[in-house]
């Protein structure tokens, strides 16, 4: 069976005070999930790591259950594979409008069937700001920055907790790790 690579994305650690969890500890918890080549972005729930055919839902299902039994957090988990990670980049269109990737957000929908939920709102004039739609990610161009965005709290309004969201270029630096060499494990 062929290794796959996947991309986990914690919603809602290490944001403020609340549930601040260690990256090392993190990455140990994945790993003694049994998956490999475990790799950590910044410091907010971003990780990379390879499995042998696991399906994306299952493995969020048990990372979200060890999350609290191990480290007695409770977080929302969305997994992709790779080649969704990259479906999700090649689908924004609004990557030419936005002059600061820092202000171009990525909401990764946990259920394709939000999709139809949010068409109303890309049909709304955002002034400057822009919405989009991609089969599992909806796009928000902010200009003004992001807590300031009306687009942004509408989306986060309309999905919940149901969703989480990347800045563009830290998706853009999650697919890269994904696509680098696995690290040989010690001793090898």
């Amino acid at each position: 069976m062929t290794s796959q690579r996947y991309i986990a994305l914690i919603r809602g650690i290490n944001v403020g005070r609340a549930k601040r969890v260690a990256m090392a500890d993190l990455r140990k918890l994945i790993a003694d999930l049994g998956y490999r080549d475990v790799r950590s972005l910044l410091n907010s729930g971003n990780l990379v790591f390879a499995a042998d055919g696991v399906a994306p839902g299952t493995a969020a299902a048990a990372i979200e259950e060890q999350l609290v039994l191990k480290l007695g957090v409770a977080a929302r988990v969305l997994v992709l594979s790779r080649e969704e990670l990259a479906t999700v980049l090649a689908e924004n269109t609004l990557v030419e409008q936005s002059s600061d990737h820092a202000r171009l957000l990525v909401f990764i929908l946990g259920d394709a069937a939000l999709r139809d939920a949010l068409a109303p709102l890309c049909e709304q004039a955002w002034g400057e700001e822009a919405l989009a739609l991609g089969q599992r990610a909806a796009y928000v161009w902010c200009p003004d920055g992001v807590l300031s965005s009306a687009a942004a709290t509408a989306l986060g309004k309309q999905l919940g907790d149901t969703t989480t969201s990347r800045n563009w270029n830290t998706l853009c630096k999650l697919y890269a790790l994904c696509n680098e060499p696995a690290v040989a494990p010690p001793g090898t």
